[in-house]
């Protein structure tokens, strides 16, 4: 079993910068891919960005360029810098964990408020 706490989030104006963190404990060893899912009301929860125990990274063509998943200070966390957020980036976002390097996640967390305003 895999526990993951999500930290982060928040509200920011639109231009500027907010960072997630999730960390998982438990067997967490047996992970060998960790990303984020967003789900903003009324649309369907959709990849942003996902990191492989390989270092393979993937990003939603939304977020290219603008946000970077990366390995956090522990080997157990990974972290999500979001910069030059824009209003439709609103949404709640949810860290999750794989362990077959695809994004269909099976273990998530409790999820995270972003909110961008205009």
């Amino acid at each position: 079993q895999v526990q993951l706490v999500e930290s982060g989030g928040g509200s920011v104006q639109a231009g500027g910068s907010l960072e997630l963190s999730c960390a998982a404990s438990g067997n967490y060893f047996a992970i060998t891919a960790m990303g984020w899912y967003r789900q903003a009301p009324g649309r369907q929860r959709e990849l942003v960005a996902m990191l492989t125990a390989g270092g393979r990274t993937t990003y939603a063509t939304a977020v290219k360029g603008r946000f970077t998943i990366s390995r956090g200070t522990n080997e157990n966390t990974r972290s999500l810098q979001m910069n030059n957020l824009k209003p439709e980036d609103t949404a709640v976002y949810y860290c999750g964990i794989s362990y077959d390097y695809t994004s269909n996640f099976e273990s998530w967390g409790q999820g995270t408020q972003v909110t961008v305003s205009s």
